[in-house]
């Protein structure tokens, strides 16, 4: 199985966005994935977002990380709201010009949960169904009218229980009222960064992807 991403450049709404992508042999899917805060420093090569991508990998998709607008190579400032979710999008719409027949799964990690969310909304409302969700420690109060999420495709919500950066009350709630069928996954004695539960996370990924 090749392992090695390959680095490129995908154009995006402001300018070129940098890039890591796998193009899996015979992939039966395709796997976008999104990472946290950049204000904060995060970037694609997030540990987490690391996992996600090899989790993906793994399970015979062909992957996509990308660094947002203003983070690492990418062109551009960081906007912290829909200008990430308009990036992603562009990054999606190159993932399905290359895969027109496989189907799209969207990872996404902290604020890449909201972008994640909001691309899959963008995409049902184009009548694009993705495959999947994966929101992990989800930055779900960025979520509005403005930017509603995918409200179709599966759903699993997965939450660190000792999250010291998104309140796991509010994402319970989230879960709560969100008012259709999803998965919750509580993972106990975790921070935010998933510190020591790496292993664990891919363990409840791999059955799901």
């Amino acid at each position: 199985m090749l392992s090695r991403e390959t680095p490129l450049m995908i154009a995006g709404p402001c300018g070129q966005l940098e890039a890591l992508w796998l193009d899996t042999l015979d992939a039966r899917g395709v796997a976008l994935i999104c990472h946290p805060n950049p204000v904060q420093g995060g970037t694609m090569l997030n540990k987490v977002v690391s996992t996600l991508q090899r989790t993906a990998r793994d399970c015979g998709l062909a992957t996509v990380r990308f660094n947002y607008r203003g983070a690492g190579a990418s062109a551009g400032s960081h906007d912290m709201a829909s200008g990430e979710v308009d990036d992603a999008e562009a990054v999606a719409h190159w993932l399905r010009a290359q895969y027109p027949d496989l189907p799209l799964t969207l990872l996404g990690f902290s604020f890449g949960g909201f972008v994640a969310a909001a691309l899959g909304g963008r995409l049902e409302a184009q009548g694009v169904m993705p495959e999947k969700l994966f929101m992990l420690a989800p930055a779900v109060q960025r979520l509005t009218a403005e930017t509603p999420p995918a409200s179709h495709c599966p759903l699993v919500l997965i939450q660190p229980e000792d999250d010291e950066v998104i309140d796991p009350q509010t994402v319970y709630q989230w879960s709560a009222a969100l008012g259709r069928a999803h998965e919750l996954l509580k993972v106990a004695e975790c921070g935010h960064f998933f510190h020591g539960k790496l292993t664990d996370l891919k363990d409840l990924l791999l059955p799901r992807l």
